[in-house]
């Protein structure tokens, strides 16, 4: 992420700045689990993506750090959400705010932040953005309870668990993109390509968390090895597994996605089975893919450093170790 950090890294201390300015409540624990989550070390991939974006559509004006943050916001709350729902216990190397302040706190803190985020947005006064990130977030909500709906689903299709990536996790990415181009004044065909770049950066950098799910350390991923498949989510090494696998291996898989508790011995062998369908190498290969997609979207536009700056954005997602 050089090129990015050389050329918005001002911005990105400018948007930590903003967090906590925004972070200001009247009830001290808010400001606690919020600072705590938003200063425990994440990518800051998706603030990044309203700046970069932005700087590619001929933006230099002083609303793409405040829109920045508030793109932060949403993301942190369904963080504090995702956390409830899949009862995890570490988030980014450290111990998760529900572990430590508990499910309610996580979930009104969580609350504040949607709520702050669209007080913001109607703050800024620009209805088409309000509107790309609105819609953004009503279809984060869409996407977790279809993952809920397909959780333990061994039938599930590779187009179903696409359908599920794009709702809960690569829109937000797409619409920081579109956000930037708003700014840029960018013309429709501009400002799809780089919502469209946002989107299959977000599907690459979904299907290289699978991946790590399975391969990386605890330490290296920043949270637990195996959860989603404790969780029982099928992702994308595993759905390419089940198509090849015997039907007694199947079967394996079905009693071991059934256990509420996951053994390391479960894990291993679970593990051994997708390493030895290929499904690690199948989904890398898929990240690949949509990394290549996403060039190919920015060559609607001319060359530039924030340009260069998004491509090699797209080649650290499928590089990246945590």
């Amino acid at each position: 992420m050089d090129a990015a950090l050389a050329l918005i890294g001002e911005d990105l201390k400018n948007v930590e700045l903003q967090f906590k300015k925004d972070l200001q409540s009247d009830v001290p624990l808010i400001r606690k689990v919020g600072e705590y989550v938003l200063s425990s070390g994440g990518k800051r991939i998706r603030p990044a993506l309203v700046l970069l974006a932005a700087k590619l559509c001929g933006y230099h004006g002083s609303r793409s750090v405040p829109l920045a943050s508030v793109v932060e916001f949403i993301h942190t709350a369904t963080l504090l959400h995702d956390d409830v729902v899949d009862n995890a216990n570490l988030r980014r190397g450290l111990a998760s705010a529900n572990t430590l302040w508990g499910n309610e706190a996580s979930v009104l803190v969580g609350d504040f932040l949607f709520s702050k985020s669209f007080s913001l947005m109607v703050a800024d006064g620009d209805l088409g953005i309000l509107k790309v990130l609105a819609d953004a977030t009503t279809m984060i909500a869409e996407g977790e309870v279809l993952q809920l709906v397909c959780t333990s689903d061994l039938e599930i299709t590779v187009e179903r668990y696409i359908e599920v990536v794009r709702s809960k996790t690569a829109i937000l990415l797409s619409a920081a993109c579109e956000v930037g181009a708003i700014l840029g004044g960018a013309a429709p065909e501009l400002r799809q390509a780089v919502a469209d770049y946002g989107m299959d950066l977000g599907i690459a950098f979904q299907l290289m968390d699978d991946t790590l799910d399975y391969t990386a350390s605890e330490e290296q991923f920043g949270k637990s090895i195996g959860h989603d498949l404790e969780e029982g989510k099928i992702t994308l090494p595993l759905i390419h597994t089940l198509k090849l696998c015997s039907e007694a291996e199947r079967d394996f898989i079905a009693s071991v996605v059934e256990k509420d508790l996951l053994s390391d011995e479960d894990f291993g062998q679970v593990l051994a089975l997708v390493q030895r369908y290929g499904g690690i190498e199948h989904t890398v290969a898929s990240a690949g893919e949509h990394v290549a997609l996403c060039k190919k979207h920015l060559e609607k536009f001319p060359a530039s450093a924030a340009r260069d700056a998004l491509a090699e954005l797209a080649d650290y997602v499928v590089t990246r170790s945590k």
